[in-house]
């Protein structure tokens, strides 16, 4: 193979690999600035959100709430091509389908990025089935009856809390949390800042 074109197809696939790990770590800043609520209206959006999913869970079956979310996507996106067919029939107006350039859009998701996101996952699931096999085969006694009695105290939380709710309990508190460390944060270099000008007038 000519050396260029061996180099150029390196520093082609280096280029995507820098690409992968700089979109990697973009999502990985947007999911912390929305944990820590950076941004206050994407934060509140997505929490409200996701609450409202988690409450709609509580309250009807999975079927019933994803029948109902995919209803209300329809209706919007239908009532949305009915009106802006209106619309172009009466301004005689050739602009097309109002989704165009979303069909034309390349969905499909790329065979590295699918082979990444399986292997990484059948990490974790290796590592869970060998921990299983560890507790449940008794290979330390100590550790599965710790396993029995978490299992056992769980039977109790089952018997008052369904997963919903429990789910609903640690999104709540995981969201309240940073707010609650950022918070303190502030407040400690508030009071240090005060302690320290005290200190320095009444020197």
């Amino acid at each position: 193979m000519d050396p260029m074109t061996q180099s150029a197809q390196i520093s082609s696939s280096q280029g995507l690999a820098d690409g992968q790990n700089s979109a990697a770590k973009e999502s990985k800043l947007s999911v912390k600035d929305l944990i820590h609520w950076r941004d206050p209206k994407k934060s509140g959006l997505v929490f409200g959100l996701s609450m409202l999913l988690l409450l709609s869970l509580a309250a009807f079956s999975v079927i019933s709430v994803a029948s109902y979310l995919l209803l209300a996507l329809l209706c919007v996106t239908i009532t949305f091509r009915i009106y802006k067919s209106v619309v172009q029939a009466v301004q005689k107006s050739g602009e097309g389908h109002p989704f165009k350039t979303l069909i034309d859009k390349d969905v499909s998701v790329a065979p590295e990025t699918f082979r990444k996101h399986v292997d990484a996952s059948l990490t974790y699931i290796n590592r869970a089935l060998k921990q299983m096999s560890r507790l449940f085969l008794v290979e330390d006694l100590v550790d599965s009856l710790k396993l029995a009695v978490v299992m056992w105290l769980f039977t109790y939380v089952g018997a008052v809390f369904n997963g919903i709710t429990i789910l609903i309990l640690g999104k709540h508190s995981g969201n309240q949390e940073p707010c609650l460390i950022h918070n303190h944060h502030i407040s400690e270099k508030v009071f240090s800042m005060m302690f320290t000008s005290r200190n320095y007038v009444t020197s």
